[in-house]
């Protein structure tokens, strides 16, 4: 076995990766960027080597100081993790010119299954099913639309050398071809420096169903089952698990057979996912082979008790399996689910910003599997609280894994777990992903890679959390603030406690682009009444932590959480969140926190506009400037009579939390 090695990747696969190492007893040297130097992957090992500035083609991309890294502490192996170059048969041609263990299959492989193309030409000898279709080399525009033909519309244009929902069109009448066929060739070459393309029958309600296989150079090769990944957005995978719903014993052998058939046709060696696209009817053919781990590797090691990354190291070190096929078993049920700084209702579009709050769910259950614990409640993550989602990588922020006894209660877990998962900071899929959890072709199985369209009405702008709710989660958090640290004297308490009579406190609250009024009535015994508009109920609050409440209302009980994060409060609940704001009716709405008004971005966002211009003098409490921010619009108020003297941004313009928006001159400091 190795003494050390170097992972040659960022972010929570490095840090998996990491965890395994050190359970063996390796030594591991992380690589990292100028955006990635105080990252947990660099933490969680036990050396780290710069390798560059923050874009990926000037650190993790650069396989010459990579390599250099490795010489110069002592790595005898590298593990690319997935994504960079874990692909790249040319980083493993140099890592083994220069003496070290690529942690992956031999170049030859990679480059057979890197060509999409090529790796059908290879099935289809090797006698795996394959779609019907074209994948020649002749790349003639008029024999792909003769081909097209003949396959039969509508077909799927596809880049040969792409991946990752790139390069790829649906072409449904021969009228569209052409266009279709240059828009793809043209995202294929800027995205891979490559134009071919294959012509493709296109299937209705598809499942994507991939077969994680491994190999070893003593010539074993087993199927590790299925997982079944057909929950996508822009042909991306969001929701995977395993085993596949509904898959039969014959079809699970006839489908992992085929799938090793196709690993020993390249003398595959290592980790390795063959892909299936199948139909409703049991076909399935054959579509690439990712020559690297998954980044949804955890199901299959919670369903077979079994640490991938370990056999990874354990074949690279040229040990045989540690299992073969008539030993491995499948037990229970997995659901993986990819946490996105991402916003599903602009057709997912990344996000980033600071993770100001990031907490898991606090109860992670065990149970037996195989023989080994298995984690109930499995987080995969490369960021902690307080760390940046930044625009130079990958968008996901963490893998939530669950684990049940079966489907129906891992379902349950999955939901529990979203619903436990509080993130607050860039837009994310939180809530979208239990939405799409709960909806009912997720729950009932009924998979295939359009759900998310199908189940569109439920999915997106879903309504805003109970305005009761929200009201509730602002005075729990008011009162438990106004609580901390006060003495048991009554005449010291500013929560309301009267020697006669009662107490009434107001609260305006900004949500969802509304104004929502709320007052919380105290009687002198302690008992409280919430009033949300004209709707009256009785209200009781016991803080359970400075976050954390135990709240009822009415006749509704709810465990919630809230934090404050600027002048904003972020309010979580089993129903749903809201992001809000307490207006100071004190101060006049329109006045800001603190000195009255802030001339700072409370968080990262886009500045809407301007309302003042350079020179013009203002009254404290006077609009200034409108940004956008967390879905939401907000406006920053001059903290005092002055002047401005400049602005520092554009309509339009991002901006990172704190920056200033414009110059400003007190009234004071500018008679004197």
């Amino acid at each position: 076995m190795f003494k050390k090695i170097l992972i040659a990747n960022r972010g929570e696969i490095a840090c998996r990766v990491a965890t395994t190492a050190r359970r063996l007893g390796i030594a591991t040297v992380a690589v990292y960027s100028d955006a990635d130097a105080n990252a947990r992957h660099v933490k969680a090992c036990d050396e780290a080597v710069r390798i560059g500035a923050a874009a990926p083609r000037d650190s993790y991309l650069r396989t010459d100081r990579i390599l250099e890294a490795a010489i110069a502490t002592g790595a005898q192996a590298v593990h690319p993790g997935y994504g960079f170059l874990s692909e790249n048969d040319g980083f493993a041609e140099a890592c083994a010119a220069a003496g070290i263990v690529f942690i992956g299959p031999t170049p030859s492989a990679i480059r057979a299954m890197g060509l999409k193309a090529e790796s059908k030409r290879l099935m289809e000898a090797a006698g795996v099913p394959l779609v019907p279709g074209y994948h020649g080399a002749d790349q003639d525009p008029a024999l792909l639309r003769s081909e097209a033909a003949r396959i039969g519309y509508p077909v799927l244009i596809k880049a040969s050398a792409g991946g990752g929902g790139k390069g790829m069109r649906v072409v449904s009448e021969e009228s569209a071809f052409d266009a279709a066929l240059a828009s793809c060739r043209r995202e294929a070459l800027g995205s891979f420096g490559d134009d071919a393309v294959l012509v493709e029958r296109y299937l209705q309600k598809p499942r994507h169903i991939e077969i994680q296989v491994f190999g070893d150079t003593h010539g074993h090769c087993v199927y590790l089952f299925e997982r079944d990944c057909s929950v996508q957005r822009r042909h991306q995978k969001l929701l995977e698990e395993a085993p596949a719903p509904g898959m039969s014993e014959d079809r699970r052998r006839a489908m992992g057979e085929a799938a090793v058939a196709a690993a020993k046709a390249v003398g595959y060696v290592g980790a390795g996912t063959v892909e299936f696209i199948a139909e409703p009817d049991g076909r399935f053919y054959f579509m690439e082979m990712n020559t690297r781990l998954q980044v949804e590797h955890p199901v299959t090691e919670a369903i077979t008790g079994l640490d991938l990354v370990e056999w990874q190291l354990r074949v690279a070190a040229g040990e045989p399996l540690p299992l073969q096929q008539h030993e491995l078993r499948i037990h229970g049920h997995a659901i993986e689910a990819r946490l996105c700084a991402e916003n599903p209702d602009a057709d997912f579009l990344p996000s980033t910003g600071r993770l100001h709050v990031l907490r898991w769910p606090a109860h992670v259950a065990f149970e037996r599997a195989n023989g080994a614990e298995s984690a109930a409640v499995r987080i995969d993550a490369g960021v902690g609280e307080g760390d940046a989602i930044t625009p130079y990588y990958d968008s996901m922020v963490a893998k939530l894994i669950v684990w049940g006894r079966d489907r129906e209660q891992a379902l349950v877990r999955m939901d529990r777990a979203l619903a436990h998962t509080h993130l607050v900071g860039p837009q994310n899929n939180v809530a979208f992903l239990r939405r799409v959890v709960n909806s009912p072709s997720f729950a009932t199985a009924d998979l295939d890679t359009g759900l998310i369209e199908r189940e569109r009405a439920g999915l997106f702008d879903a309504p805003p959390l109970a305005p009761e709710w929200v009201a509730a989660g602002v005075v729990a958090h008011a009162l438990a603030h106004e609580r901390a640290g006060e003495d048991a004297d009554p005449w010291s308490r500013r929560d309301g406690w009267r020697l006669h009579g009662s107490a009434l406190r107001r609260f305006e609250i900004e949500h969802a682009g509304m104004s929502l009024r709320a007052s919380l009535q105290r009687t002198r015994d302690g008992a409280m009444q919430l009033q949300v508009d004209t709707v009256v109920q009785a209200f009781e609050v016991q803080a359970l932590g400075a976050e954390r409440h135990d709240v009822r209302l009415g006749a509704r009980r709810l465990m919630l959480s809230a934090y404050a994060v600027g002048e904003h409060l972020a309010v979580f609940t089993p129903d749903g969140s809201a992001w809000v704001r307490e207006v100071d009716v004190l101060a006049h709405a329109g006045d800001g926190a603190g000195e009255g008004g802030r001339l700072t971005a409370p968080m990262p966002g886009k500045v809407v506009g301007f309302l003042v211009g350079a020179g013009e003098r203002v009254r404290r409490g006077q609009a200034l400037a409108v940004m956008e921010a967390m879905k939401m619009e907000h406006t920053l108020n001059a903290p005092c009579d002055g002047v401005v003297k400049g602005l520092r941004f554009a309509a339009g313009e991002q901006v990172a939390e704190g920056e200033a928006l414009l110059d400003f001159e007190p009234a004071a400091a500018a008679a004197a």
